[in-house]
């Protein structure tokens, strides 16, 4: 990829005639793709400079007056800044993601807070959303319990432009106010001011992270036909498995800690956008080389039904080095003088070649490193893909009826309660 720090390859021990066929088809959702420019709001974020501008007062703000930072969101309004914490820089404000509203987690959160060094980051697209709504009223009646005046001061919204309950909240406690764009769903919003603040927040370039998504972004819009779009070309990758009842589950393997994150993201993200009508296949993300031991003997060995994404970063050369005067004395030649990260390299390639050398479908992402322009370039190339995808398999990959339904019965069974 020209001007964009993924590379690409692509191990099928049986490509089939599937996959030239899907291939011909995610061209064609590429024609499509690009005739969205001007209609699909995300395909403008990775320009935008404006909301960057409003944030960025806001945020010198909030680092001013506060040791900690709890950013109260659920699914799409957290899961993307949870990401983004790979790239953390570790100064205050110390930035928590508080998203699964048990109580007593909650509770304990609350108990634990310095409440008047705390400042709050609600966020909901809707403004609806329940699990949001009651962690900001609660954290107010915290707030007044331990004797603080003005809740503007701690608390910011983040939601759509419009009266909901949750801008009426900050209206009424007169707190700072961000616009969540309306056109960009909550799992596609990681670059828009959702992930936008609490990167700020941590010290994130942020103009980096959109640098790079607009790297992806312009390189797969240019790309004449799928083999010069890694997007296009996992989109039918993917379709042309689930066409052969071969794509069950899809599997995102990193290997490196700061990307643990970045799976739940994606998964919501695949999972919410594509399994619909009674298809899509089931995301699963594991982590290198820890899940050698624990899962490849079922990768390798089992059903034959997914597909493994395997992301590596350089890693060669990095970390502690073993002396090879021990190693050897112990019989251990292979690891003389090697680093960590030469191992972790050795196990990246090795578990990819296993996997290929028993006919399982294999992709292989390359990153330099962990750093703003990757990660924006991952998160767009796995937005597009998503999309792309959807296209292929002719559902809606924006919007989520079965989340709306649990919702509806959520508050149907408070009402009762």
């Amino acid at each position: 990829m020209s001007d964009s720090p993924l590379k690409f390859s692509l191990e099928l021990a049986r490509p089939g005639l599937a996959y030239t066929r899907t291939k011909t088809d995610a061209a064609r959702a590429l024609d499509w793709l690009r005739e969205q420019r001007g209609k699909l709001e995300l395909l403008s974020i990775p320009a935008r400079k404006d909301d960057i501008a409003a944030a960025e007062p806001v945020a010198a703000a909030i680092a001013k007056s506060a040791k900690t930072v709890a950013v109260l969101g659920i699914g799409g309004s957290s899961l993307g800044g949870q990401a983004l914490t790979a790239l953390d820089r570790g100064a205050e404000p110390l930035v928590e993601f508080h998203d699964n509203p048990d109580p007593f987690s909650w509770a304990a959160a609350l108990a634990r807070f310095n409440l008047k060094k705390t400042h709050f980051v609600a966020i909901s697209k809707s403004g609806g959303t329940a699990e949001t709504l009651m962690q900001v009223l609660t954290a107010a009646s915290a707030l007044e319990k331990a004797g603080v005046k003005s809740l503007a001061k701690h608390f910011t919204v983040i939601t759509e432009a419009h009266s909901s309950p949750l801008a009426d909240f900050a209206d009424s406690i007169g707190a700072v106010k961000l616009e969540h764009p309306s056109g960009v769903g909550g799992r596609y919003s990681v670059l828009t001011m959702v992930g936008i603040l609490p990167a700020l927040l941590m010290g994130i370039d942020v103009g980096q992270l959109r640098a790079g998504a607009n790297a992806v972004l312009k390189q797969t819009l240019g790309a004449h036909s799928a083999d010069y779009a890694p997007a296009a070309a996992g989109a039918a990758l993917h379709q042309a498995l689930a066409l052969d009842n071969k794509l069950h589950t899809t599997v995102l393997w990193p290997y490196a800690d700061q990307l643990e994150v970045f799976g739940g993201w994606w998964r919501q993200l695949w999972a919410e956008s594509l399994g619909k009508d009674g298809k899509g296949s089931t995301p699963v993300s594991v982590l290198g080389p820890v899940d050698q031991h624990s899962q490849l003997q079922l990768f390798r060995d089992g059903p034959g039904n997914a597909l493994f994404t395997i992301i590596s970063v350089d890693t060669k050369g990095k970390g502690p080095k073993a002396s090879a005067a021990r190693a050897k004395k112990l019989g251990l030649d292979y690891l003389a003088g090697k680093t960590l990260g030469d191992l972790v390299d050795a196990e990246a390639r090795a578990t990819a070649q296993t996997l290929f050398k028993n006919e399982r479908p294999v992709r292989l992402i390359h990153v330099p490193k962990v750093d703003e322009f990757s990660m924006g370039a991952l998160m767009m190339h796995f937005m597009l893909e998503t999309i792309l995808m959807g296209r292929l398999m002719k559902v809606d990959p924006f919007d989520q009826p079965g989340v709306e339904e649990g919702k509806v019965l959520a508050r149907q069974y408070l009402g009762e309660g």
